[in-house]
This record gives structure tokens, C-alpha cells and sequence, in this order.
């Protein structure tokens, strides 16, 4: 019977496999496209993704190499952490970039089969878990990347993969938040999400003035959307005036919720 771990790790492989098979398509242009993380083009999206295995396996993905200059995209410092080692990479070809995250995956895996699940570990929240539930975040980092690329290269897929149901256990627990705290939704209204092919949620705000998960109750504002449009809007990659919703009862509130989706720093 397979773990926790074992699928977390399976859910991670499969998503860096299908990236690596699809950037083995690539024509020289398609390394160049931007994407919709600001600043960056595909290969610097892959760049990401050595860099941060690299860092996991305890090197230095920049290799000592510092910016000329901060760009403005870099605005935190996450942002400072991982840009020197896209930065590096700029000056190399997509397909050896390439070459390094096929080479640094094996040695992940080779590195997480000796892992102990239970090994805690600080998650990108700042909050410590087992290596398994790092697992999740690493699925889920690698599965979003993955749809940026493909949205950039214009070459849909790998949607339904196993890292997606890593991305709804990451995303959908902010959802309370979002409903109560950023859109400001009174004592007793109700939000549903009808997200297509993945999840209903319907969040309520209490008499105490907090949002949370509720089964029933008649929604003040239903929002109907895909997964991708859901997984774009809390990975703040697009806006609400990028993506079609179906906003159903009080659009004021439907608009608030909509405005305030972004889960990722």
C-alpha cells in the first residue's frame, strides 16, 4: 500500500516529468516567451525549479553568482532568495537548463527515497511539518510552474494530474480567509464556489465574525468557474478581468471575493 510520502513524491515526479517532456518540444523561441510570473521567461520558470531542488539538496543554486542590480519584479525576500539563481542561468541555452533539472530530479529522488517522512521541516508557510506534508508543497510548487510554462508555450495539459489535488489541499484551507477577512463578508453570508470538475465550497462568515466551511445553507453569492481559472486566480497569476466567472446573487460581494483570490507570496 503506498504512503503518504510515497504519493506526495509520486505527485511531485509526475508533474517535473511531464514538464521535462514537454520542454523537450521546445524550439529555441519557446525558451523565451514570458510567462505570467512577472519578469520571467520559460527558461527562467525552469531555472526556478532546479534551483530550488538544488537548494533542497543543500548547494547553492547560483553558485556564488550576484545580481548586477535588483530587478523590480523581485519585490521580498523570496524574491532575493531564488532570483540569483535564475539570474545565473540567463547566459545558458534552454536545453542545458534542460539537462540540469533531468539531472537534479534523479538526485532528488534518489535523496527522498532515504528521507524519513516524519523528518520536520520548515514548509514556504513558516510553519514546521513532517517531510511528507513538505511533500505537498513541493507537488503543488512544481504543478503550478508547470501550468505557466504550458500557458505561456500556448500547449494545454497535465490539468488533472496527481499534483493538482496537492494544489487544492494547499489552496482551498485560504478560502475563509479570503471570503471573511479580505472581501469583508457580513455575520451570516454565505459564499459558494462551484469550481468545475475539482470542488464545491461553500464558506460562511459566524455571528463571531469569522469565515469558515459550512455543508448547507442558502449562498448570498455563488462563483462559477474551472479549475484552471481557480488555480490561476489563487496562484495570482491572472486578475479577474483575465479569466471568466460566473458571479450568481450579490455581485458587490461575488466582486470583493474576486478581487481578493491571491494565496501565493
Amino acid at each position: 500500500m503506498e504512503t503518504e510520502m510515497q504519493a506526495n513524491v509520486a505527485a511531485f515526479e509526475q508533474t517535473l516529468r511531464s514538464t521535462i517532456a514537454l520542454a523537450e518540444t521546445f524550439a529555441a523561441e519557446d525558451w523565451r516567451r514570458p510567462t505570467d510570473c512577472p519578469g520571467w521567461s520559460v527558461q527562467d520558470v525552469v531555472s526556478h525549479m532546479v534551483g530550488t531542488e538544488l537548494m533542497l539538496l543543500g548547494e547553492d543554486p547560483a553558485a556564488g553568482h550576484v545580481l548586477a542590480e535588483e530587478p523590480a519584479h523581485v519585490r521580498n525576500d523570496l524574491g532575493r532568495l531564488i532570483e540569483p539563481g535564475v539570474d545565473a542561468r540567463r547566459g545558458r541555452s534552454g536545453p542545458e537548463v534542460l539537462a540540469e533539472l533531468r539531472a537534479v530530479l534523479d538526485r532528488r529522488l534518489e535523496a527522498l527515497a532515504g528521507t524519513d517522512p516524519e523528518r520536520p521541516t520548515t514548509a514556504p508557510t513558516g510553519a514546521t511539518v513532517p517531510y511528507r506534508e513538505f511533500m505537498v508543497f513541493r507537488a503543488f510548487d512544481c504543478y503550478i510552474h508547470e501550468q505557466d510554462v504550458r500557458r505561456a508555450v500556448g500547449r494545454p495539459g497535465n490539468l488533472d494530474a496527481p499534483a493538482a489535488a496537492c494544489a487544492r489541499r494547499i489552496m482551498t484551507p485560504g478560502l475563509p480567509m479570503i471570503v471573511g477577512k479580505r472581501a469583508g463578508a457580513a455575520p451570516k453570508q454565505t459564499v459558494l464556489f462551484e469550481v468545475t470538475g475539482a470542488f464545491t465550497a461553500r464558506i460562511q462568515v459566524g455571528d463571531d465574525g469569522r469565515a469558515r466551511p459550512v455543508e448547507s445553507g442558502a449562498p448570498d453569492v455563488t462563483l462559477r468557474m474551472d479549475w484552471e481559472t481557480f488555480m490561476v486566480l489563487t496562484a495570482g497569476r491572472r486578475t479577474a478581468a483575465d479569466v471568466t466567472v460566473d458571479v450568481d446573487g450579490d455581485t458587490a460581494l461575488g466582486g470583493r471575493v474576486l478581487a481578493n483570490m491571491t494565496l501565493t507570496p
